[in-house]
């Protein structure tokens, strides 16, 4: 019998297919790869995996520079392979749902050549946010919009025209304006449905729409702006009439297909919007990802996530991590710490994400060469920042030396540290103690539970500890201070050894309904 509503509490698992696992010795993840472990991924207890984008791609951005979004790239396979995949993972019970990219395409995609083979004005433009210059000639951009991977966020063509690209000159912003372009978006979305996805990560989702007439923001640093509703390219109001009609694709087809929105949104009352009733089902809480290693901070977010998403009848979607950010075991500052919250987390009411790899425990690579590097992020800000390429080192399967089991090519895509030798999967399955255990242990717990109401309840504790009952009538103390906490009796599963009876600093424990 199919869970009603499976997403308002599932848990589900990122593969980065690139770094997942690679089948056929190239160096690269592949999508047999991804087929090929889909038992472990059932025998960790997720309920859903999202493959990040497999498409056809120069890889100027990972993939999400997509020049054909029906065919897949030949490094990750064939359309056969993602076939396959989906009829073993439904088989073993776990749901797909795949990205989309609607922000832009690639500059290799054939309507943006047709663009540039064509006059300013021309139909071709109109499907991407072209506009002349500014300046005795045009010779300055349109704006100061900024690109998120640094510098300005126009390229000039030679017949003088801008372009707006938010990310890469090779990820050309799409005019959402533009019936084709919304033509376009639901014909791909059939295409998959079709084809068996359970659902769409939607990239970038509170970009589409640009504020008219294209505003100047006014200073500088503009990534940096704590509250992304006030720059005029980030949540215009207009994205929503696109999810309503995204909406009424998804519920055509059988099954509970979901929408999900990657939309870095503040304060909890804008992202809620995207869920609605009528719009999508999950949005990523990334308020929660953000919050800093505090009691306080993290009451006040989950308390106003859960009050946003109780507005609209939806339930929350926590994050740690993803393909995009600092590994939390790294962010928070020790695995100690990243253990503790993952209990945390998976103790809310609601939906729930793990990143690939944060399951073993895995740090973010601060030291890979600059020479292996491939993230625009890192390449267009000349180094000063770092980028991505440190949270998606491919996973550690077995071995006692790089790449672990990854692939049996003399190296992977990017390399990783010998100090992963203990943190392979192989190695962590014979070890009771483990991350992998601990996540095991947690998940096996937690699906054994009812879901419950989307509320939690607080308790009284000391300073710096948070104590509440969440998910399915569990409750969950967790020790953020300096100092061991009394302990109560009984406790299910904890995050580290409590050998004195008391809950150690950065430590975390469960406590199941009786």
């Amino acid at each position: 019998m199919e869970r009603p509503e499976w997403w308002r509490d599932a848990v589900i698992y990122e593969v980065y297919p690139r770094s997942f696992a690679d089948a056929d010795g190239d160096g690269t993840g592949d999508l047999p790869g991804v087929t090929r472990h889909l038992p472990y991924l059932r025998d960790l207890g997720v309920d859903a995996i999202w493959l990040t984008p497999f498409y056809r791609s120069p890889m100027i951005d990972g993939g999400y520079d997509v020049a054909d979004f029906r065919d897949v790239a030949p490094t990750f396979g064939t359309l056969a392979d993602i076939d396959a995949l989906l009829a073993d993972a439904h088989r073993l019970g776990l749901r797909v749902i795949v990205d989309i990219v609607p922000n832009h395409t690639s500059s290799a995609h054939p309507w943006f050549v047709d663009a540039l083979a064509s006059a300013p004005g021309s139909s071709a433009r109109e499907r991407y946010v072209f506009r002349p210059g500014r300046g005795a000639h045009g010779e300055l951009p349109p704006n100061d919009w900024e690109s998120v991977f640094g510098g300005i966020a126009w390229t000039r063509v030679p017949d003088g025209q801008w372009y707006l690209h938010l990310f890469d000159p090779a990820q050309p912003d799409l005019n959402w304006e533009h019936p084709e372009v919304r033509a376009e978006y639901e014909s791909i979305l059939r295409f998959w449905l079709d084809r068996g996805v359970d659902g769409f990560r939607i990239d970038v989702a509170h970009g589409l729409i640009k504020a008219e007439g294209l505003p100047d923001v006014g200073y500088d640093d503009q990534m940096r702006l704590r509250s992304r509703a006030i720059l005029p390219y980030w949540d215009q109001d207009g994205v929503h009439e696109v999810f309503r009609s995204w909406r009424r694709v998804l519920d055509s087809y059988p099954g509970q297909r979901i929408g999900v929105a990657e939309a870095w949104v503040s304060p909890p009352e804008r992202l809620c919007r995207y869920v609605a009733a009528d719009e999508l089902h999950q949005a990523f809480n990334f308020d929660f990802l953000q919050a800093r290693w505090s009691a306080k901070e993290y009451r006040e977010v989950i308390d106003a996530c859960l009050a946003a998403s109780g507005t609209v009848g939806a339930t929350t979607t926590w994050v740690l991590s993803n393909h995009d950010v600092q590994r939390h075991a790294t962010r928070l500052g020790s695995l100690a710490r990243a253990r503790a919250a993952t209990l945390m987390m998976l103790a809310l009411p609601g939906s729930a994400y793990l990143y690939q790899g944060e399951e073993l425990g895995l740090p973010e690579v601060l030291d890979l060469p600059a020479e292996v590097r491939q993230d625009p992020e890192f390449l267009r800000g000349g180094g000063k920042r770092l980028g991505r390429d440190g949270c998606r080192v491919p996973l550690p399967w077995s071995g006692d030396a790089p790449s672990y089991g990854f692939t049996t090519a003399p190296r992977a895509w990017l390399p990783a540290p010998p100090s992963w030798a203990p943190l392979t999967v192989a190695a962590q399955e014979r070890d009771p103690d483990s991350t992998l255990s601990l996540y095991r242990a947690a998940l096996r717990l937690r699906r054994a539970l009812p879901a419950g109401h989307p509320t939690v309840t607080w308790h009284d504790s000391p300073a710096d500890v948070l104590d509440f009952t969440g998910r399915g009538g569990l409750r969950c103390v967790v020790n953020l201070s300096t100092a061991p906490v009394p302990l109560p009796q009984g406790y299910a599963l904890v995050s580290a050894p409590v050998p004195d009876g008391t809950l150690p600093p950065d430590t975390a424990a469960w406590f199941t309904p009786r």
